[in-house]
């Protein structure tokens, strides 16, 4: 079960073709508070393109687990806006806040299936 930020879009169908980013961080248990507050001001860094699709977070099953999920064209605008973000006062500093919270990330690209309202 998953809950959706409150700071974060909620999904919304899109036109393709894209591909999907999901991130998902483990957090240190006590984290989740401190992790939030800090996304809340740093998800503007990264809504100049459109690309932040959603972010969630558990409370049944594994605790302290977050996803964040993101839209980009190709894996080359994939390179091209997370880099962008590097450029933005401030996207720095979220980054050094909010690394020492996680315990580990994974990163996988996802091709949405024709069905999806994720294209």
């Amino acid at each position: 079960l998953l809950l959706e930020f409150s700071f974060w879009n909620e999904p919304q169908p899109r036109q393709g073709p894209n591909i999907y980013e999901l991130r998902t961080y483990k957090l240190k248990p006590g984290t989740m508070i401190e992790w939030g507050n800090n996304w809340a001001r740093a998800i503007k860094y990264r809504q100049e393109n459109q690309e932040a699709v959603g972010g969630f977070f558990s409370q049944i099953g594994e605790l302290y687990v977050v996803h964040h999920l993101w839209a980009y064209k190709d894996l080359q605008s994939r390179e091209e806006t997370r880099n962008a973000a590097w450029r933005k006062r401030g996207w720095d500093e979220n980054v050094y806040y909010t690394v020492p919270l996680i315990r580990t990330m994974e990163s996988r690209i996802m091709i949405p299936l024709k069905i999806s309202p994720l294209q």
